[in-house]
């Protein structure tokens, strides 16, 4: 009678090669939520910087345009309109608001609060607030000089800038 003896080969993985599987992915997992954590920073504050050129160009547009806003402090045949200021109230909050000769318009025409982490950095720009002219007249800049407003995200040196010349160009 011939016995013979097979080799049975289990069909499965070790405890080694399954840790050494869960040690790879959690690798590649934190250094791509890191890198996904950064441009996610990055991307909030483009898009702050976006969002603040976008409203400085609208508050730019109802000047030249000379859009007299429907206030108390505009509304009387005597107010003329004097442009449009771009005020920075604090680090994380602007606001755009008509100045007529009867004094500022009593509301906002936008009042804007920063991402949860983007912050303008002090000093802000000098003037503050930017006036935009009516009728395409520049702005309160003094000639050959920049308002410079600088953005940073909490947690990283990014750091963005937006400079409104004396001219009114917005870059």
């Amino acid at each position: 009678m011939s016995t013979q003896y097979t080799r049975r080969y289990p069909s499965g993985y070790t405890l080694i090669e399954i840790l050494v599987g869960l040690t790879i992915i959690s690798l590649l997992f934190s250094f791509g939520f890191v890198s996904f954590r950064d441009f996610s920073r990055r991307e909030t504050l483009n898009g702050a910087v976006k969002g603040m050129q976008g409203d400085l160009r609208v508050a730019q547009s109802l000047a030249s345009a000379g859009q007299k806003p429907d206030d108390a402090n505009c509304n009387s045949p005597t107010n003329t309109l004097t442009g449009y200021l771009f005020t920075i109230i604090s680090a994380s909050q602007y606001e755009i608001r008509a100045n007529c000769s009867g004094g500022n318009a009593s509301t906002a025409n936008k009042i804007v609060t920063l991402g949860t982490g983007t912050n303008i950095v002090s000093p802000f720009p000098s003037p503050n607030p930017i006036l935009f002219k009516t009728l395409d007249n520049g702005t309160n800049i003094p000639d050959g000089q920049n308002a410079i407003i600088k953005l940073t995200q909490d947690g990283t040196t990014s750091q963005a800038t937006i400079t409104i010349s004396s001219g009114g160009q917005i870059q």
